[in-house]
């Protein structure tokens, strides 16, 4: 299987299953000398583990991460670093009758036809599981990006039609609400749609929007490598993610040249934007101003109510899904944008390292 490795200078390759032994990653081209240990990665992990709350999949795993390699005495030492998390709670008799038949809105049909077999066992590659690694490797360049003065702050924004007043923004609530929403008057809203769409065996999507701030103006290549572009990548391979917004996103579609372009303004030697509708990003490019992103999450497609689907034989059935699913996916999904996010950005500014002489002769003639 292709396609599992991510980056170019910061790179990461995740693997495992959902239902096998353990998933993780392995991360190449991390400095030496980063502080490192399990406890720098754990909190990011127990963020998207099931089993908290009254609205993700009851399934408990602990999820806790070993480092196997690549730190000694504390710290990274420039070699690959192999991360890995163990599963403990598979019950594979679970999705033992899905075999025979694809279900609707997941990947079974599409992996028949492109490999001639799929683990079914909670989805084996195609599961939410995966990014177990992501979000593992993602601490790492979280951290990293924090000693250069550079934050990613997601969260979510929406839960079906329940969205966040953002004059009410409390950022301690995206760590303490079952919702992850910065809003706690949106969050029992929020809670209260799920329990209904629950109690009618459905499920709801959402939107995760994610800030970065502290990004310097030039990160990111034109063409091909825009830094929009790499972010929209990053993002949309996560599962479920439909669709990415920079900045006013679609709505520059009904926007006019006037209202659209960013005001330059200088105080000082500090250049800086009057507003924000590019999202901190001009053509490709980032210009200083906080970047702002958004990501369209579906509705868990596992849902408990009848639907209509074919089985191997091509044969017309009904089927009611069974096992442990969240009815949301989006809270526990907000870690993984983060992760991607980050792991972007870290990526592009190592690569910005080559982008001018001066940055070469500065450094070299001062070692």
């Amino acid at each position: 299987m292709a396609g599992s490795t991510f980056g170019n200078i910061f790179k990461i390759t995740t693997w495992g299953e959902s239902h096998g032994k353990g998933l993780g990653a392995v991360v190449d081209g991390c400095p030496a000398g980063l502080s490192l240990c399990e406890a720098d990665i754990q909190p990011y992990l127990d963020r998207r583990k099931p089993g908290q709350t009254s609205i993700a999949t009851p399934r408990k795993e602990s999820d806790q991460v070993e480092i196997l390699s690549g730190v000694f005495e504390g710290k990274t030492t420039g070699t690959p670093i192999s991360l890995i998390v163990r599963n403990t709670s598979q019950k594979s008799s679970d999705y033992s009758e899905i075999a025979s038949y694809y279900r609707p809105g997941h990947a079974d049909y599409t992996y028949d036809a492109k490999y001639g077999f799929r683990d079914y066992t909670g989805g084996g590659r195609s599961s939410g599981r995966e990014t177990i690694g992501r979000v593992a490797a993602g601490a790492i360049a979280v951290k990293i990006l924090k000693e250069m003065g550079i934050s990613v702050t997601a969260y979510t924004k929406s839960i079906g039609p329940v969205f966040v007043d953002m004059s009410a923004f409390d950022q301690t609530a995206i760590y303490t609400t079952a919702t992850c929403m910065p809003d706690k008057k949106a969050d029992i809203c929020a809670m209260e749609y799920l329990a209904e769409c629950m109690k009618n065996k459905d499920s709801s999507g959402g939107i995760i929007e994610c800030i970065i701030n502290g990004l310097p103006a030039g990160i990111g290549d034109p063409v091909f490598e825009k830094l929009d572009a790499c972010l929209s990548k990053a993002i949309m391979s996560i599962g479920s993610v439909k669709a990415v917004e920079i900045g006013d996103g679609v709505l520059v579609s009904q926007s006019l040249g006037s209202v659209n372009n960013d005001a330059f303004t200088c105080t000082g030697n500090k250049i800086s934007k009057k507003t924000n509708h590019a999202g901190g990003i001009l053509g490709g490019i980032s210009d200083g101003s906080p970047i702002l992103l958004r990501a369209h999450i579906k509705p868990t497609p596992s849902i408990f109510s009848r639907q209509e689907t074919i089985n191997k034989k091509g044969e017309n059935i009904q089927i009611e899904i069974k096992g442990r699913h969240d009815p949301v996916i989006v809270p526990r999904a907000v870690v993984v944008v983060e992760a991607m996010t980050a792991l972007t950005l870290l990526d592009a500014c190592m690569m910005n390292m080559t982008a001018r002489l001066d940055y070469l002769t500065d450094f070299y003639r001062h070692v």
